[in-house]
């Protein structure tokens, strides 16, 4: 999807820069979350992308300090983790007007990540002990353990329209590999020739997204297709390594590239985006802040993500026709709000993601207005 309280709360971009770093069980892309962007919605509806303002609704808590939203789908759905009243993180549906905390598989954490249009939701949850975490299935109110790859932990990112999931497995070697959950089987998609695979998305054709390291120890997007993973590569030769983050019904990829090397024991980081389309990827350079991470995107081609500024905080965007917008542009200044990562965009243009109001961490659902249609 991030900040699960398990080891996928590192963040993806530090998990592949080497072979080592590889290996830590990573589903997002942003530094301080680690949050997979469900998988795309279906085709038909245009965003409104010209938006002079937008409706925004806070998704609230379940008793506890904060929330965050990972998936929307296109009944305006929103799903995440919520803290509870007693502490702990819960994966939540949130659906007309109404939070509902969706359990876990017997221990006490879950965390949801993708939604599709059937309300199906995929996540991780612990079991008894909370030692073990397993990737579920939940579908009119009940969890389904999807099991492993071999190993002890398995998170689901992401779920098409035929319920089709994917997401990351342990092996029994302790390595972590993609994985494509399809009628009762859960399959392992492999590597580019390392030791390592996550898968972040799935379209309504059943194409996988993800990342996989390669036979030189960094990581590359790829693109799966009946069985088949394809190397995305990087824009041009100065990047060293790239994740694929979001499919849509197109075939279209979004994700994250940058050249990664070690000075002084610190991880230095020259961060882009990219766009892959029709067999071309192309860099996104935004310039709302002076690093760029994509989150999702749509069947119109318009990604949402956050932009981090030179002062290492974060603004929510959206892309849309070759322009930038700050989301919290279309926002009354006196709101309250800061939005810092827009998570997922539907077909309608709604979009989920996370910020501040008033200094408390929430989910938000964010409804852009077209430019003409404010209210007076």
């Amino acid at each position: 999807m991030r900040n699960t309280g398990l080891t996928i709360l590192a963040t993806l971009f530090a998990a592949t820069v080497s072979a080592a770093a590889a290996d830590r069980p990573v589903i997002r892309v942003r530094p301080a979350d680690a949050q997979p962007a469900a998988q795309a919605p279906r085709a038909g509806r245009a965003v409104p992308v010209a938006a002079a303002s937008a409706t925004i609704i806070n998704l609230g808590t379940l008793g506890g300090l904060d929330s965050a939203a990972y998936g929307i789908n296109d009944a305006g759905q929103v799903v995440g983790k919520v803290s509870t009243a007693d502490g702990n993180e819960r994966a939540f549906l949130y659906s007309n007007g109404v939070m509902t905390d969706l359990g876990t598989l017997g221990g006490t954490y879950s965390a949801a990540y993708g939604i599709n249009d059937t309300g199906q939701v995929v996540g991780y949850a612990t079991m008894a002990g909370d030692e073990d975490a397993r990737a579920f299935l939940s579908s009119n109110g009940v969890m389904t353990n999807l099991g492993t790859l071999g190993g002890s932990y398995s998170v689901a990112s992401g779920i098409n329209d035929s319920g089709q999931v994917v997401g990351h497995s342990a092996v029994a070697g302790g390595q972590f590999h993609a994985f494509l959950y399809s009628n009762g089987v859960m399959a392992d998609l492999g590597t580019l020739g390392g030791s390592t695979s996550y898968a972040t998305g799935i379209n309504d054709s059943g194409q996988v997204v993800g990342s996989a390291t390669a036979a030189g120890g960094y990581s590359h997007a790829f693109l799966s297709s009946n069985g088949v993973m394809a190397d995305l590569g990087t824009p041009s030769g100065f990047f060293n390594f790239s994740h694929g983050v979001a499919v849509n019904n197109l075939g279209q990829v979004v994700g994250d590239v940058g050249y990664a090397g070690y000075l002084f024991y610190a991880f230095t980081l020259n961060h882009s985006m990219f766009v892959y389309s029709s067999g071309m990827t192309t860099q996104l350079r935004t310039k709302l802040g002076s690093v760029g991470f994509s989150s999702s995107l749509n069947d119109s081609g318009h990604i949402v993500g956050s932009a981090r500024q030179r002062d290492y905080t974060y603004r929510a965007f959206l892309y849309a026709n070759g322009t930038f917008t700050d989301l919290n542009d279309l926002l009354p200044p006196d709101s309250g709000w800061i939005l810092e990562d827009a998570t997922d965009i539907n077909s309608s243009g709604a979009i989920a993601g996370n910020g501040t109001i008033n200094g408390e961490t929430r989910a938000f659902l964010l409804t852009p207005t077209p430019a003409g249609q404010e209210q007076p």
